[in-house]
């Protein structure tokens, strides 16, 4: 899903990002910490991150990627409380850091607050949506699909050439984010490898060739 940047003038997009001071995360860092006070909001500029809740029977539960052009802990902000989830560095991440009540004066002044409002709620559709579609397909669409869609975006005009992406999320987190199970997942993928379109390496997933993936997935549809 396109983010907060794609839904507001490049004018207005820059003075959000201004409103901050820049810091980069390392790839595994964490950005925010479910049950921290709200302080302040993230500028995400490049980089993505993986949304996740700690929940009561100490399991971790993968909400949701999010990728450049978003912001990251507004409404916990807006809403004066304390994080709910943990963001966590997938690469590494170029982000400003928007002070809280900064932040706050911006969206007064702006008059940002329903289209945040509106945006997290389009967030939360779009997300459902996706589980929904997935939920749908046998566990080999549903793999390679998920793999599709968690890989960097294609550029408009690919090379002829393999383009090998990474998928940022362990063999559970990647089940947790598609609805199936480890082992299913580890099934699917040791087809892939006999294919030559996956590597699999200790907490890390590698497409190898997303052009014959996607080849492969339309296949499939057919």
């Amino acid at each position: 899903m396109s983010g907060l940047k794609s839904m507001v003038s490049p004018q207005l997009w820059a003075r959000i990002v201004a409103a901050g001071h820049p810091q980069v995360f390392a790839r595994g860092e964490t950005l925010l910490f479910q049950g921290d006070p709200a302080g302040h909001v993230l500028a995400l500029l490049s980089g993505r991150v993986k949304i996740t809740r700690l929940e009561a029977d100490g399991s971790s539960l993968l909400l949701a990627i999010r990728h450049p052009g978003e912001l990251l802990g507004e409404i916990a902000v807006l809403g004066g409380g304390t994080r709910t989830t943990t963001v966590t560095a997938m690469d590494e991440c170029r982000t400003h850091v928007i002070a809280g009540d900064r932040f706050t004066s911006l969206v007064a002044e702006l008059d940002l607050k329903d289209l945040l409002l509106r945006h997290a709620f389009q967030r939360l559709q779009q997300s459902e949506r996706v589980s929904t579609e997935l939920a749908a397909l046998p566990a080999r669409p549903r793999v390679i699909r998920g793999l599709l869609r968690l890989a960097s975006p294609l550029p408009p005009h690919a090379s002829a050439a393999p383009r090998q992406a990474e998928i940022g999320l362990d063999q559970t987190e990647f089940g947790e984010a598609i609805g199936l199970s480890r082992a299913s997942v580890a099934v699917q993928l040791a087809w892939l490898r006999r294919l030559g379109l996956v590597v699999t390496r200790r907490g890390e997933i590698v497409v190898t060739d997303v052009g014959r993936l996607q080849e492969l997935s339309e296949t499939l549809d057919g």
